[in-house]
């Protein structure tokens, strides 16, 4: 049996304090530069661990998986029925039947004759002798012979071996991260060691003093906090393990101590609130006094402040205070970096066209992101864009994303929508 080896006792260098710097001279960023940008300069932050295969469900493959055995391991029967040796020409035919049987995980040890066939269930290994197998409906049995009519294949009602897998073959590529159906085919094929990434470590904070949690009496000018929770489940449901850190208000010693609490907990650090360039928006300055800070204004609706930066080594993402900005910065930034950083590689939504059931006229210049859903074949959008909308959400069942140019989308027009289950949610 292959096993997997052991991966080393080695951890990958931290980020470096520069890797969120925009080139000289930029302002407005496309999204496609900032995606790049992204791609560019992250990397995996996590160790690599031996786990067992059952309890992979959910992790990332460190290294590429080859099979430990073929699958299936020897020849075997498809059906119930009877082998014996050879095609069947047309015509009526009469096999004395052996003694004995072939079932699955009892198999026959002998020869069967030639001429001769022998009961066989499914699941069997193929006696010697056997390489073909009709089925019991086709057989008539009596005196200890079956009759049955041609024509049948060689190999009819059988499965090869290694027709599924080869031992030796590569089964399931490093940066994957394990389903279900995953676990299956490594216990198939004899696996039961796999080398995984530690699981991505992800805390959510929120920030501001209008902020209350719910349950908690609201008075004049405060507001439920509804990112933090939205982020914390929308991080679990990509497969991280998310670090509540609570919200806090505008206080930078209290957001100082909160943030280096993060950086002690977790890989990355989720912020909504405070990345912009305000008297209040005391994240942004935090970073930026901490020298690792970087204003990215990227050309979007909804969301155009995001604000990067490292705190003690752990990446920092800012995002905007609106909860519908704060989900759609998510999904299209943090969650490739995110997917990156945890060992599973680049990871873009996939989009389909589909025409629209509404019309919209967008100016040139940035790159705008619809809450929508699909009915009867169409893409409806929410009738509100307002960033604050956050009904829109819980309605929509994904998004449309609409080019940077100008367009005037009429109903019927194709568009691009990309429901919510690209992004693993």
């Amino acid at each position: 049996m292959i096993k997997q080896p052991a991966p080393p006792d080695i951890a990958p260098p931290p980020l470096r304090n520069d890797c969120f710097a925009l080139p000289a001279g930029v302002n407005w960023t496309p999204v496609d530069e900032a995606l790049a940008l992204l791609r560019e300069r992250l990397r995996p932050v996590k160790a690599a661990i031996s786990m067992r295969s059952v309890r992979a469900f959910g992790h990332i493959l460190a290294t590429d998986v080859v099979a430990a055995r073929s699958n299936p391991p020897q020849p075997n029967s498809a059906v119930d029925g009877y082998g014996f040796a050879g095609a069947i020409p047309e015509g009526a035919h009469v096999f004395p039947l052996a003694e004995g049987r072939a079932a699955a995980g009892v198999p026959f040890n002998g020869t069967v004759p030639a001429g001769q066939a022998i009961r066989v269930l499914t699941g069997a290994a193929l006696p010697a002798g056997v390489n073909t197998v009709i089925l019991e409906e086709d057989v008539n049995v009596r005196d200890g012979h079956i009759a049955f009519h041609g024509p049948l294949k060689l190999r009819a009602n059988t499965r090869q071996a290694g027709e599924d897998v080869k031992a030796g073959d590569l089964v399931l590529p490093a940066g994957r991260r394990l389903t279900s159906a995953d676990i299956g085919l490594l216990a198939a094929v004899g696996v039961a060691e796999v080398n995984v990434y530690a699981p991505l470590r992800v805390a959510v904070m929120s920030t501001g003093d209008e902020l209350v949690s719910p349950g908690e009496p609201a008075g004049l000018g405060q507001i439920f906090d509804a990112n933090r929770p939205m982020l914390l489940s929308l991080v679990e449901q990509m497969g991280f393990e998310p670090v509540d850190l609570g919200r806090v208000g505008d206080d930078p010693d209290v957001l100082r101590a909160r943030l280096n609490k993060a950086a002690e907990q977790a890989d990355v650090i989720l912020t909504s609130g405070g990345a912009s360039a305000g008297d209040e928006d005391h994240v942004s300055g935090l970073l930026r006094q901490a020298g690792a800070m970087q204003q990215w204004r990227i050309a979007l609706k909804p969301g155009r402040p995001l604000a990067l930066g490292m705190w003690n080594g752990a990446p920092v993402f800012g995002l905007p205070g609106n909860p519908v900005a704060a989900l759609v910065c998510t999904l299209i930034f943090a969650r490739p970096a995110l997917s990156l950083m945890a060992g599973a590689g680049w990871q873009m939504p996939l989009g389909f066209d589909l025409p629209a059931a509404f019309e919209k006229r967008k100016k040139p210049g940035r790159r705008e992101y619809l809450r929508a859903r699909v009915r009867d074949g169409r893409v409806e959008a929410f009738h509100s864009e307002g960033s604050g909308r956050i009904s829109g959400l819980s309605w929509s069942e994904g998004l449309v994303e609409i080019e940077d140019g100008a367009r005037h989308i009429a109903p019927g027009d194709p568009i691009r929508f990309i429901p919510y289950s690209s992004f693993n949610l």
